[in-house]
């Protein structure tokens, strides 16, 4: 349903990462990283960034 156009790589507080169509607003409490591209380049751009699945406040933790 989503897989064309360009999409936002966007991070939350606990820096979790997702994609989000760009021209949509975003849900609160997320903020884009970087500029609008294609789905396939935002994927791989949190998959070589987002390596700790864990929210922050865990990783704080220990």
């Amino acid at each position: 349903m989503f897989d064309d156009g360009e999409f936002h790589v966007v991070v939350n507080d606990e820096e979790q990462y997702s994609i989000w169509p760009a021209g949509r607003d975003l849900p609160a409490g997320w903020r884009p990283v970087g500029s609008a591209a294609p789905k396939a380049e935002c994927l791989a751009r949190i998959d070589a960034n987002w390596t700790d699945m864990r929210p922050r406040s865990l990783r704080e933790d220990t």
